[in-house]
């Protein structure tokens, strides 16, 4: 049934990992399966795309990879559970 409220109210997340060669040697392999992990009530909120590289790792300010990005901000040394606490908090703001 179409709900006004969810396309208007509803606030979505975008999601971008990297597939980097460093950034899945330590640790981006597992956030492949993001999806898998989400909690039902968070999947239909989240937009999960990869990236090739975001380029993150080359410059130390950025912090450690594995490197993600949500709504565009800059995320360092994510895990699974980071990035769904992170996802949690940037639906709640």
């Amino acid at each position: 049934m179409f709900n006004l409220y969810d396309l208007v109210m509803k606030k979505n997340v975008d999601i971008v990992i990297c597939s980097g060669t460093l950034c899945y040697l330590m640790g981006g392999a597992e956030l492949q399966m993001l999806n898998e992990h989400l909690p039902l009530e968070l999947k239909d909120r989240v937009n999960i795309k990869g990236s090739p590289c975001l380029n993150l790792c080359d410059f130390p300010e950025n912090g450690r990879p594995p490197f993600a990005k949500i709504n565009g901000r800059n995320l360092s040394q994510v895990t699974i559970q980071s990035l769904i606490a992170e996802i949690q908090n940037e639906l709640n703001s």
